[in-house]
């Protein structure tokens, strides 16, 4: 870094501190033109000069010999006090040994007298002056102003630092961060987040101490830190959890770590402490854990889903999300018959290859997004209940799955409404699927909901009645048209006496409340035939069908049209 440019013409200050005025005198013709010159005759007057603080100095020229006060008594006050330890000093001295004294108490260079070369002299001083003043910027941007930990730059440098140095082994990389940092300032106000930041700075040294470390406050209520490998973090995390709690008046502040064990030094800084934020980042909102730890297994999983997210709105516009048809059959005669269909996605990724819907539909539901895949297969389905309708003159009515956050949005009724209408279709054609989870979160909204929907003409269907613990009191109060029995009690029946007699259950509650009961995941002829006997209506699976795409459908409809 150069020399420093003050603006217009203003000038640097020295102060030249000096018994003899010829000296004096000598030293301000020298500096004169360049610098704004002060005096002081001896070291007293020269600290009285300082102490008061009307002049911001940037060199001090003293002579070492003075009366009142002498340079060496001058420059150990200098060098003891904050306010002034950062103005370099400049000895003057015709004695080689003092210079060995002075450098131990913090001279920074020295002139010789007689003073027989001026370009020497002002060359030294603007030399001194730039080292300062260089070293004084670095040390500003070296260190966060309000926790005095590194700035992410300074910090990266000193790991670098630290890996090179070959008697330090294994490291960890750690990220810790504040849960919902930002309410803090809003609800308590930013002093009190600025003395929360500032807290967890000062715990950091007595958390690791015995141990080669750094930290780093990167940005807003991140922090970093690179320590010594150790096995164990539970403990350290809770105990400054705990400290913090006492500390501050926030009653539920909540820290969160994660750690990249034996960081790999031949990734990037950056790579290291990528990795620890994505543990970190993975427990947000898990009120059960403080600390995560980074793997690579996990890291690779994590990547996969951020691949399905960025990839699905090509998905649906290349139509690698498919909407696949699974069959229901009335088994109600000897003969079964197609009674409709449900509309199951699949998703055929031209790089990855055919993707479960186990991988992609609970990380959609976790995010928010399975509501745009909802949207998406509504769609589909309708457009295609259409195609049918007019290539067959038949229609097979097609449920689609109708998420929570689906049921609780106002639109909804609006969206489908549109929909139906848009392809010519009537309300009872596209079915509507809920599961009783959603009952669980707001039985009266999903209660009005359902009643609307049901009021406009959509039939809905209660789908995996029997896994969750509401069942039997949602029944009371949810208007439903069909009940669909969860697979798990079908694929028992024949071997577990209970799952026998559960399922005897559910079809007599669907026969008390007049409506059909589906029994889906049926795979063989037994199954068929022990359900029918009971009084299912509707059988659903592998025995009639898989789920299959549109064109291999049609099958199932050409059959049914030559009965």
């Amino acid at each position: 870094m150069g020399d420093f440019n003050y603006p217009g013409k203003l000038k640097r200050s020295v102060l030249i501190v000096d018994d003899e005025e010829i000296n004096r005198m000598i030293l301000g013709n020298i500096l004169e033109e360049n610098y704004e010159i002060f005096y002081a005759e001896n070291g007293a007057q020269a600290l009285e000069m300082l102490t008061e603080r009307k002049v911001r100095f940037s060199l001090i020229l003293m002579d070492l010999l003075m009366p009142v006060m002498d340079g060496f008594t001058l420059l150990g006050k200098i060098r003891q006090d904050e306010t002034m330890t950062n103005i370099p000093v400049i000895v003057m001295t015709s004695e080689k040994p003092a210079e060995v004294q002075s450098i131990k108490l913090g001279a920074d260079d020295f002139i010789a007298k007689p003073y027989d070369m001026p370009e020497v002299i002002l060359a030294r001083c603007e030399r001194i002056i730039g080292l300062y003043e260089t070293r004084s910027v670095m040390k500003s941007a070296e260190k966060d102003p309000l926790t005095s930990l590194y700035t992410r730059e300074f910090f990266k440098e000193y790991v670098r630092q630290i890996d090179g140095n070959k008697a330090v082994s294994d490291m960890d990389a750690i990220v810790l961060n504040i849960e919902h940092f930002h309410t803090v300032n809003e609800l308590f106000g930013r002093h009190v987040g600025d003395e929360v930041l500032r807290k967890i700075a000062d715990m950091l040294d007595p958390i690791f101490s015995g141990s080669i470390w750094i930290g780093c406050r990167p940005n807003a209520d991140y922090f970093y830190v690179y320590v010594e490998h150790r096995e164990s973090y539970e403990d350290v995390f809770l105990g400054l959890q705990e400290e913090l709690k006492q500390f501050s008046q926030i009653p539920r502040i909540r820290i969160r770590a994660g750690i990249y064990q034996n960081a790999d030094k031949q990734s990037t800084v950056e790579e290291r402490f990528d990795h620890a934020k994505l543990a970190c980042d993975r427990i947000r909102g898990d009120y059960t854990k403080n600390v995560s730890f980074y793997s690579k297994e996990q890291n690779d999983i994590d990547l996969y889903h951020e691949r399905l997210i960025n990839d699905m709105d090509a998905a649906m516009e290349n139509k690698n999300l498919i909407v696949y048809y699974q069959p229901k059959y009335d088994v109600t005669s000897d003969q079964p018959r197609l009674r409709s269909a449900e509309a199951l996605i699949r998703w055929k990724h031209p790089e990855l290859g055919m993707i479960s819907p186990g991988d992609f539909i609970p990380l959609f539901e976790s995010n928010g997004l399975i509501q745009k895949l909802d949207h998406y297969v509504w769609s589909e389905a309708a457009s295609q209940i259409r195609k049918w309708k007019e290539e067959y003159g038949k229609t097979v009515p097609v449920s689609v799955n109708v998420s929570r956050v689906d049921i609780y949005d106002a639109g909804l009724e609006k969206r489908l409404l549109d929909l139906v209408e848009s392809n010519q279709l009537t309300p009872e054609e596209l079915m509507l699927e809920i599961t009783e989870s959603a009952y669980a979160d707001d039985a009266k909204g999903l209660t009005e909901a359902v009643e609307k929907l049901r009021q406009k003409g959509f039939k809905i269907e209660m789908d995996d009645f029997g896994s969750g613990y509401s069942s039997l009191n949602m029944l009371t109060t949810i208007p439903i048209d069909v009940l669909k029995m969860d697979m798990k009690f079908i694929r028992n029946m024949n071997r577990d006496e209970k799952c026998r007699k559960l399922v005897e259950l559910v079809v007599e509650i669907a026969e008390f409340l007049g409506v059909p009961l589906v029994a889906e995941g049926v795979e063989d002829a037994h199954q068929v035939e022990t359900l029918r006997k009971m009084g299912c209506s509707i059988i659903q699976g592998y025995y009639f069908s898989k789920p299959v795409p549109p064109d291999e459908f049609k099958q199932f409809i050409q059959k049914e049209l030559e009965k």
